[in-house]
């Protein structure tokens, strides 16, 4: 017998929407945002359907519009922060399928108004086969505005979001490559710290971080500051960084030493990219590839960090994880990661998910090639230099 789960809120409502019914307070399901079923009335059957559309309240995202103001989030003392006047320069990569028109348009417009214009080489937009009207000539239309400084994309067949980052990448010329999702609106001053990072080491890779933009209200919210961690069963976590890791002179704007990306926004050199072997492009629609490629930067000669300073809204959308589609790939995804990176301790995963065992996960040749040429680590050193909580806290279960 199949384990229990607890319905998502999504479930709820094509529940209540199949059977003709109204969806209010009393009877949502909260699942990814906690303040659904509190505040918000989800009576209005276009709410409703915008929430099954793109995973979030697509009405008062239309409201919004294409731009706005969101609060400073980042710690006082990252206002007092001087960063150097030359800088390298960034192409922004933002991969887009479906994506609801104004959440994708507010991305853009916050960073042509919020990055410096020297720094911003270009926006390359790669549209992944959407499928929607006002994603097309309504889309190009609007993007006249930012002419000179966007690049547009359009996919032939759908690629997945791995492969379309690399379409994306390949047409890049800036000097750091920074990987946004196409939900996100960035902060002030966000930029800068990232690319200062890059500038005084090419093998550091840097992330900002993640605030919340919650999925019914829209409200822009300041994360804590956390970092990037997983588990056996490769499903990435946040973990709480404790106030004594942050009492060096820095304070709250200490750069935090981070095991794993979550993969939605980073920054990285260009041609570091491609020099420890960009994504693997073997693997399918999106999934994997943020841990994938999180080893591969610490076993092979890099760093990862979060940087306090930099700061960039997320839109929390439902998942449409649980999909056949999406969950095969995942799998798929994993699995290239465990043969090629995670050397004796794959039998970790395995114990948790045996069915993992026979699964198939294609021809890693290649992969395993990279990790010879690049003379990268063991797994035993990243547990034992960068992470080692993993197997304490396993330990611990």
């Amino acid at each position: 017998m199949a384990a229990w789960r607890e319905p998502t809120l999504l479930s709820c409502i094509q529940m209540h929407l199949r059977q003709g019914l109204s969806l209010t307070r009393a009877n949502a399901c909260q699942y990814r945002c906690p303040q659904a079923a509190k505040d918000f009335n989800y009576t209005d059957r276009e709410v409703i359907q915008g929430f099954l559309k793109y995973g979030f309240n697509a009405v008062l995202s239309k409201r919004l519009g294409t731009s706005r103001q969101v609060p400073d989030t980042r710690n006082e003392m990252c206002l007092k922060k001087r960063y150097p006047t030359r800088l390298p320069t960034a192409s922004i990569v933002i991969c887009f399928r479906n994506e609801e028109f104004h959440a994708l348009f507010r991305t853009i417009s916050s960073i042509v108004a919020l990055t410096p214009h020297q720094l911003l080489e270009e926006i390359i937009l790669v549209d992944d086969m959407s499928e929607f009207d006002d994603l097309k000539e309504k889309l190009d239309y609007h993007l006249e505005i930012y002419r000179g400084k966007i690049k547009i994309i359009r996919n032939k067949e759908r690629e997945g979001l791995i492969r379309a980052r690399l379409i994306g990448a390949a047409r890049a010329s800036g000097d750091v490559l920074v990987f946004l999702d196409s939900h996100c609106e960035v902060n002030k001053a966000w930029l800068e710290p990232l690319l200062t990072a890059i500038a005084k080491d090419h093998r550091m890779v840097v992330c900002p971080v993640m605030d919340l933009i919650e999925c019914d209200t829209l409200q822009y919210k300041p994360s804590p500051i956390v970092r990037g961690t997983f588990n056996w069963y490769l499903q990435f976590k946040w973990d709480t960084v404790m106030a004594y890791e942050m009492d060096g002179p820095e304070g709250p704007t200490t750069p935090i030493r981070s095991p794993a990306m979550a993969g939605g926004m980073f920054a990285i050199d260009r041609h570091y990219f491609y020099e420890i072997g960009q994504f693997d492009k073997e693997m399918n629609l999106w999934g994997g590839e943020n841990l994938e490629l999180s080893l591969r930067i610490w076993m092979c000669g890099g760093q990862l960090y979060i940087l306090p300073c930099s700061r960039v809204g997320h839109l929390g959308k439902w998942s449409d994880r649980d999909n056949a589609e999406s969950s095969r790939a995942l799998i798929y995804n994993h699995l290239r990661l465990v043969h090629v990176w995670l050397d004796e301790y794959k039998e970790q995963t395995f114990l948790r998910v045996p069915r993992l065992r026979s699964s198939s996960y294609g021809n890693i040749s290649e992969r395993v090639e990279l990790r010879k040429r690049l003379g990268c680590k063991s797994f035993q050193w990243y547990l034992d230099t960068v992470f080692p909580e993993l197997e304490t806290h396993e330990a611990n279960k």
